[in-house]
């Protein structure tokens, strides 16, 4: 009997394309090599010939992609004697951060905006036993303050102004690229701090310049299509927004650090930026639920949002290939997703055969 290899995370899987050593030694939970899904019911329901996938990066250890980044920025912070790390969120970074602390062994500090982060991800943060320091001002400011006390305090940020989160998020591209056997055609993702597009496009690019390995692909860079929410879209009004207000707390994001980057990756893919309203991200995230069974917060629905109008239009032709990233799992954000089925809460009935027969027949 044949004896299947462990997968032991992005960072060994993909160890010769990552800047480490033999002898680093590697924060890893098992993260990467998350799931490619194609869509069956929502293509037949818009009635268009055309490919989605989404990439569920909700099934990562901490439940959204910055376990991509954060294996890799932990793992270069201890390789360089750091005893701490420090970080500001929304919510998955701080998640992530304090998990990827916990496994090496050094500290967790998170600052969060007051009432301004999900339940699930708080309640995350608090299980892993993070510093979490709580501001009263929105993500922006606590990246500012980020910046300025690490001048003055011996931490290691591990948000995504720290190279080395880049490089592990890119990793994401690598993989979609080894299961499709090409890039897709096009590639749409959420966007609040920017830093993921700016990775997925560097991954792209990355694995286009391989003439060895993957002589067998064919189309190694997508065209990238950015979505934001319309109260947090400083990409698409081409300025940044002090006030930023979205239910997708994971992009309410009016400052973005990947900025030049994230410029850099639409205009050399010939992609775009636009933004959707809440009711039309919390319609694509239910729709998602509700037709193929896959459950991601509001924010990473965006991407699946910006897709659909896309294609509807046809800016996105018939025929394409299209990948959207899903940021985060859906029970990141608990309250939203109750919020939005209200109307089907559960009844109560008599604990009887012929009361719970009724219900099944009533409800064929």
């Amino acid at each position: 009997m044949s004896i299947r290899k462990r997968y032991t995370g992005l960072i060994e899987h993909y160890r010769d394309r990552l800047p480490v050593s033999e002898t680093t030694r590697l924060i890893s939970l098992g993260e990467g090599n998350t799931p490619l899904i194609q869509l069956q019911n929502i293509p037949r329901l818009i009635g268009k010939d055309v490919d989605i996938y989404v990439k569920y990066e909700g099934l990562n250890p901490t439940g959204s992609f910055k376990d991509r980044g954060m294996t890799m920025a932990v793992t270069k912070a201890v390789e360089d004697g750091s005893k701490a790390i420090i970080c500001a969120s929304t919510g998955n970074t701080s998640a992530a951060a304090a998990a990827y602390a916990v496994r090496a062994g050094i500290k967790a500090f998170v600052l969060i905006p007051e009432g301004k982060i999900a339940l699930g991800k708080l309640a995350q943060t608090l299980m892993y036993g993070a510093e979490i320091i709580q501001i009263n001002g929105n993500f922006d400011r606590g990246m500012a303050l980020v910046k300025e006390v690490a001048d003055h305090a011996p931490v290691t940020i591990v948000n995504s102004i720290n190279p080395f989160r880049l490089e592990g998020q890119k990793t994401a591209a690598f993989e979609i690229v080894d299961e499709l056997g090409c890039a897709p055609d096009y590639h749409c993702l959420p966007v609040g701090n920017a830093g993921n597009i700016s990775a997925y496009w560097k991954g792209y690019k990355e694995y286009s310049t391989d003439t060895d390995t993957h002589q067998a692909v064919t189309k190694t860079r997508p065209i990238m299509c950015g979505y934001q929410a319309a109260g947090a879209a400083p990409f698409v009004l081409g300025q940044m927004v002090d006030e930023p207000e979205t239910v997708a707390t994971a992009i309410r994001i009016g400052h973005p650090q990947s900025w030049d980057l994230a410029w850099a990756a639409q205009k050399e893919s010939g992609g775009w930026f636009n933004k959707f309203s809440d009711e039309q991200i919390l319609a694509a995230q239910k729709m998602l639920s509700q037709y193929e069974g896959v459950f991601c917060e509001p924010a990473s629905a965006t991407s699946l949002a910006g897709a659909l109008h896309d294609i509807s239009t046809g800016k996105i032709p018939e025929g394409s290939k299209v990948v959207c990233t899903l940021t985060g799992n859906g029970l990141k954000d608990p309250d939203s997703a109750i919020k939005q089925c209200e109307a089907a809460h559960p009844v109560t009935i008599e604990a009887s055969l012929d009361a719970v027969k009724k219900a099944i027949l009533d409800n064929m």
